[in-house]
């Protein structure tokens, strides 16, 4: 197992949790063994390049530059590219002169080729479909390259760049779609994309390798096949289906020796519970696979993370595997008996093998790193030193500053014009480890409040043949054992009660929302004694017609029994829930607000790509009163946009940290955690309960833009689309030419492509790509999506937005209406097409701007809200989700007239204020708690 993260300190009285848990990393005493080069940017791929000025390092930036360094420590030159990520990353002398030139494949659909003095030298693209595989065979003994993308084909080109021939998956593919929800439709059969292309030098002709691709139509959950092609063919000589039990998400080839031909490695992208290593052998049948916790159960009892197995010595004897912060060794005949672990603190982005130097590089940390790390694999001991690895850099920052802000929360006193906070539940905290910790803050403060989280395995075993749908009367969650009575669910759930402020557990899940009976729910209910309850439903994604029956005969029914009884239903849905599926007729009585105070909108975005969007979405719903609550959750999947390639081990989690200021700074009350590092998160709990994180109600947030969005029944297509984010074989130039949508490129297709200049989430929300936005900018104010507001309405219980509003805003709202595709006309039809009308609304979001007190611009995510009729607070975020910094913010005032900017973390009173502009420096990894005194009330 790993050690722990952090060293705890001796308590004197009582300290911060976090104060004890984060003290810097230690230095390391391991000689040559390791040196770790910090860039100054989270590095997310690594490769060896050959140079005649010595070997280097070729990397990509989470932000899609690439740089080379060599070893020795120096960034020798940085390539920007497109500013979106780099799916793949591959390097090759293409012209004859020994050195290496580098290679991206980019999710805008480029590939790019870089000199080896870090100029552009060219760029192929085909479409706009992102590209994600690239690689360099030799064909006539002459380097071609070779890419793939999402738009289900594979290109060859020359090493200038030409297009030379094109190899579409549909002429040679035996993918097969499955499964028959008619809400969610299938690709054609035939198509895959390139996930992993890769040369196989071929020991009878080695001036003409073969060309390996591996081919997938589902990200998440199709295994995939293996095709061996010889350059140029229109068929492949050899294809296998994967054996791995789950998504491919690491492919490396091991040359043919005197006895074996070339052989395949294979490594798994997914749950801890799948993690594998598999070996083909090509032109034949064999193969094997060791599904690694079968050896080691306990190598994590959670997590998402890519397999990638490496050959590490000359013979191809010896593998050593990353798997996220643990190394394996292993032989290659995958004797499981002499396997041995290695765990470290942190877990790494990529890995690669330098033969050339005898080196392991590492790519940075996925905490935020910004080191490469070499390994000399020579040293004796080289694994325990991997097991020390403390990164300097932008992790050692991120622990100082965690560090600073735990003591100055010690002398932190709320300002005695702010009210007393609001309570914030905390429903599935993990107590192991931080028991004191929680005690005293229950003993010490209201807020937050520590439910007791219960997760079961079992589910109820009732007569179902009421539920009048077919479909979700033969639901079943296959992870769940249906073996409980009434009596034993009841048994189970309502002790929970016993010394606790409340539960929170699973009422049923979008896979079977009936795993239990509404009556054993209301039981529960009842049993609270006025305690709280939430009951937490996850994934529900379901927008066919058929999920009515589910409104109608579970959902409202538990939200009648709730209302009076101190029970909330947290729905945790995925995709395009809250902007989409929530504005069918299924769900009118939730948007009227018949059951405000019980219903709590909250996602599960793993797997999804618009954050920005169903943030703007929930709090649409809170202000326009449709709910008095909302919710926000955080666990290590969030980051799994790429379920191909699913780096989502992070040990520090500072991201989660970030989302949960930004979140509960928005007003959020219902957070569904899950635990990574407790004390780390203490820090959380901490600012809540002393006040310094300001919990505004909605009426005193000023940070919302004028403009909102409503939305309409929504759009067949956009509904379809945004649910639709698991096939990754969906790409059409001919209709992508003609789709033009206010909410763009949610389904498979996209992960990690850049926005089209009409969405909302460019124009509106300020990001750029379709990645992992939790932080998003919002430079004009925060674009609300709302339901629609109509004063020739019949009244509804939730009244109008208006009245839930800062009074700032009630003659300044003004509203847009879209169905998710196009924006409607005055006559309400859906006639103005959103890349016709995208730069109106953009136009009247930024001139709405200018009715706020403040604004802020640059990478960072805010909030302002009004503490006092002479006081805002004014919480600014660094906004690099995975890849944080050092940021520098500038706020613009425009009503507000400003006396004094402090930071009450600090005491630091910021200068500037005469001025319409403030800069304000954002820590990395950390953010801003500041106070703004006003002249005059707004």
């Amino acid at each position: 197992m790993p050690q722990p993260l952090h060293t705890s300190l001796i308590r004197l009285l009582f300290l911060p949790a976090c104060l004890i848990a984060i003290i810097g990393s230690q230095d390391l005493s391991a000689g040559d063994a390791i040196t770790s080069v910090d860039t100054g940017r989270t590095i997310t791929k690594v490769r060896s390049a050959h140079h005649r000025d010595g070997p280097r390092i070729i990397a990509s930036t989470y932000e899609g530059d690439v740089i080379a360094v060599d070893h020795q420590g120096d960034v020798i030159w940085t390539c920007p590219l497109s500013g979106v990520m780099n799916h793949d990353l591959w390097v090759a002398d293409l012209d004859g002169d020994g050195n290496d030139e580098a290679l991206a494949a980019n999710a805008d659909g480029h590939v790019y080729c870089i000199s080896d003095d870090g100029q552009l030298r060219w760029r192929f693209k085909a479409n706009d479909a992102p590209m994600y595989s690239v690689c360099v065979i030799r064909h006539q003994g002459k380097p071609v390259v070779v890419c793939g993308g999402f738009d289900n084909q594979v290109r060859y080109l020359s090493s200038t760049g030409e297009l030379l021939d094109t190899l579409h998956s549909s002429t040679y593919s035996i993918a097969k779609p499955w499964g028959k929800d008619p809400s969610k439709p299938r690709p054609p059969a035939k198509l895959h994309v390139a996930n992993f292309l890769r040369p196989v030098i071929n020991p009878d002709d080695p001036a003409n390798d073969r060309l390996l691709i591996h081919g997938t139509m589902n990200g998440m959950q199709d295994r995939g096949a293996f095709y061996l092609f010889k350059p140029f063919a229109s068929q492949p000589k050899w294809l296998i289906r994967s054996p791995s039990p789950t998504v491919v998400g690491h492919v490396q080839v091991i040359p043919a020796d005197d006895k074996t031909p070339p052989r395949i490695l294979v490594g798994t992208s997914g749950h801890s519970s799948n993690m594998a290593v598999s070996i083909l052998t090509t032109e034949t049948d064999h193969q094997q696979t060791w599904q690694i916790p079968r050896r080691h159960p306990k190598i994590d009892s959670f997590g998402y993370r890519v397999v990638q197995p490496m050959v590490i010595d000359a013979d191809a004897s010896d593998l050593v595997i990353l798997v996220g912060n643990t190394l394996v060794r292993i032989s290659a005949d995958l004797d499981e008996t002499q396997s041995r672990l290695y765990q470290a603190d942190y877990s790494f982005h990529d890995a690669w093998m330098d033969h050339s130097n005898g080196q392991l590089i590492l790519a940075s940390a996925q905490s935020g790193g910004s080191c490469i790390h070499l390994i000399d694999v020579s040293q004796p001991g080289w694994e325990q030193v991997f097991q020390q690895i403390a990164p300097p850099g932008k992790i050692q920052a991120i622990l100082d500053g965690s560090k600073a802000i735990c003591e100055q929360l010690t002398h932190f006193r709320r300002p005695a014009w702010e009210r007393e906070p609001l309570p914030v539940y905390l429903m599935t905290e993990s107590r192991t480890g931080v028991e004191s910790t929680i005690d005293q803050l229950q003993a010490s403060y209201p807020s937050p409040v520590f439910l007791n989280g219960h997760h079961t395995g079992q589910a109820e075993t009732f007569d179902r043949s009421s539920i009048p749908s077919e479909k979700y009367r033969n639901r079943r969650d296959r992870r769940r054992k249906y073996s409980l009575s009434q009596q034993q669910a009841l048994d189970e759930f309502i002790p929970l009660y016993d010394n606790h402020p409340g539960i929170a557990f699973w009422g049923g899940h979008g896979n079977d929302p009936f795993m239990f009976q509404p009556d054993t729910m209301m039981k529960v209910i009842d049993a609270a004694g006025g305690k709280k309850t939430v009951l937490i439903y996850p994934e529900l994604e379901d927008h066919s017609d058929e999920f009515a029956a589910v409104t109608e005969h579970l959902i409202y029914p538990l939200a009648a029994h709730a209302q009076p009884r101190n029970a909330n239903l947290f729905l945790r849905c995925k995709h395009n829930f809250w902007n989409g599926s929530i504005y069918q007729p299924a769900w009118d009585r939730l948007r009227s607000g018949e059951f405000a105070d019980v219903f709590v909108p909250a996602m599960e975005e793993t797997s999804d790509k618009s954050m920005e969007i169903s943030l703007a979405s929930r709090l649409g719903m809170w202000t326009s009163g449709a709910v008095n609550q909302w919710g926000a959750r955080s666990v290590p999947d969030n980051t799994s946009f790429d379920r191909s390639r699913q780096h989502s081990h992070q040990r520090l989690p500072n991201h989660f940290l970030r989302n949960m200021v930004y979140n509960i700074s928005l007003g959020a009350t219902y957070i569904n955690n899950f635990a990574v590092d407790q004390e780390y998160m203490s820090l959380l709990w901490e600012m809540i309960a002393k006040g310094a994180l300001y919990v505004p109600k909605r009426d005193e947030i000023v940070s919302f833009n004028p403009v909102h969005l409503s939305m309409v029944s929504p759009d067949h297509e956009f509904l379809n689309e945004g649910n639709n984010v698991k096939w990754c074989t969906f790409y059409d130039a001919d209709i992508e030419a003609t789709r033009k949508m206010v909410f763009s490129r949610l389904n498979g297709t996209w992960p990690g492509a850049p926005n089209t200049p009409w969405d909302f989430s460019t124009y509106a929300a300020g990001v750029k790509d379709r990645r992992l936005n939790f932080l998003p900018p919002y430079p004009n104010g925060l674009v609300l999506i709302t339901p629609p507001q109509d004063a020739s309405d019949a009244p509804l219980p939730r009244g109008k937005l208006i009245e839930h509003l800062h009074p700032i805003y009630r003659d300044a709202m003004q509203e847009i209406r879209t169905n998710g595709k196009s924006y409607l006309d005055r006559n309400g039809r859906p006639t103005l097409a959103a890349d016709q009308h995208a730069d109106v609304v953009a136009d009247k979001i930024r001139t709405a701007a200018d009715q706020l007190p403040l604004t802020v611009d640059g990478p960072v995510a805010w909030v302002a809200a009004e503490s006092s009729p002479t006081h805002l607070r004014l919480t600014i975020v660094d906004g690099g989700y995975l890849n944080p910094d050092d940021q520098v913010a500038t706020v613009r005032f425009h009503r507000a007239d400003p006396v004094r900017v402090t930071d009450l973390l600090t005491g630091q009173v910021i200068d500037g204020t005469d001025d319409p502009t403030l800069s304000v420096k954002v820590p990395c990894g950390l953010f801003r708690l500041l106070d703004v005194q006003l002249k005059n009330p707004l």
